[in-house]
């Protein structure tokens, strides 16, 4: 993959809804990022935290209450025209005639399509070739984000806009959908992804931007964003053994630990130094420790203690300054 120059960018970006004050809402409360070329970036957040009101902006749907937005160099509102054929856009629902056949309804759009890819290759790219007779009132739910996906691939699109694309796909399907955006990404397309599904961003993201509340909270790739939450080692002592027989836990660096139903939980922000400690201890003692499990903290994790903070906590973060409240976090047991 190649990344370049950017071809998105946010600056102090708002939207308000209803009129100033009391009365009004707004939902995008000065948003800053960019998005270089051929990069993946995933924005994320609860219901409510701004992402499909920031998208829309992005998308040229509505026009900024606050601020300023580029894509591709545009405004992709007042400049609608120079954006639109460059770019493909995903949205949550398609809502398609549903007495059309899977085929006509590519054959519509693609008649409303710069440069359309042919209709077969469009469909084989999202594996509904064998489904072109089908109505769209007779497709499961998968089949129709699949459609969907189809749609916004068919101008050959140098923006991807990709907004929850796998809700109702089956594990199989989803992951042959990562498949393809990664393939497109390495073909250089770049991709804005929003997602509830937090191991896609994971999976899938060069960086991701977390939102709260109609701001960026933390943002960065994704291992800065989960380094900055402790690792996890879990077990259960033998018979007679209890926790305070384990040797200083701080000199095996670990940051917290509770017991809860016979079983310890050992936080770490150095993995590997506390597990080699923990495990040599139990070798010298000829003691094993049950159920051990050590794993790194994950996107969700780190997520759910963002998405748990207080109004402001973390507002403007890099991910590298999230660790006190990822602390905090932990202490609070989210």
């Amino acid at each position: 993959m190649d990344i370049g120059d950017s071809v998105i960018e946010v600056s102090e970006l708002r939207r308000r809804y209803g009129p100033e004050g009391d009365k009004g809402f707004e939902a995008v409360r000065g948003v800053s990022f960019t998005v270089a070329r051929g990069e993946l970036f995933a924005l994320l957040g609860t219901n409510g935290a701004g992402k499909t009101s920031t998208v829309e902006l992005l998308e040229g749907l509505a026009r900024p209450s606050g601020g300023r937005v580029r894509v591709l160099g545009h405004d992709p509102f007042e400049e609608r025209s120079a954006v639109r054929p460059r770019v493909g856009v995903m949205l949550q629902e398609g809502g398609f005639p549903s007495d059309l056949t899977v085929t006509e309804t590519v054959r519509m759009w693609a008649g409303c399509t710069t440069g359309a890819r042919p209709v077969g290759e469009a469909l084989g790219l999202v594996g509904l070739v064998g489904r072109g007779d089908v109505r769209i009132k007779q497709l499961s739910g998968g089949e129709r984000r699949r459609l969907d996906l189809a749609l916004a691939l068919l101008g050959r699109p140098e923006v991807l806009f990709l907004d929850e694309p796998t809700t109702g796909l089956d594990p199989e399907a989803r992951h042959t959908t990562w498949e393809l955006v990664r393939r497109l990404r390495e073909e250089g397309t770049t991709v804005l992804l929003t997602t509830h599904y937090l191991e896609e961003a994971e999976a899938l993201a060069d960086r991701v931007a977390i939102m709260r509340e109609g701001r960026i909270v933390t943002s960065g790739a994704p291992g800065e964003v989960i380094g900055a939450y402790p690792a996890r080692i879990r077990f259960a002592m033998p018979v007679g053994w209890f926790v305070g027989d384990l040797p200083p836990l701080a000199e095996l660096g670990v940051v917290r630990h509770e017991e809860t139903g016979g079983r310890i939980e050992l936080q770490t922000r150095e993995l590997q130094r506390t597990l080699t400690g923990l495990l040599v201890w139990a070798r010298e003692q000829g003691i094993e420790l049950e159920g051990l499990d050590a794993r790194t903290a994950s996107l969700e994790e780190a997520f759910l203690a963002i998405a748990g903070a207080g109004p402001d906590a973390g507002a403007g973060m890099s991910a590298g300054a999230a660790t006190a409240a990822a602390g905090a976090g932990a202490r609070r047991g989210e």
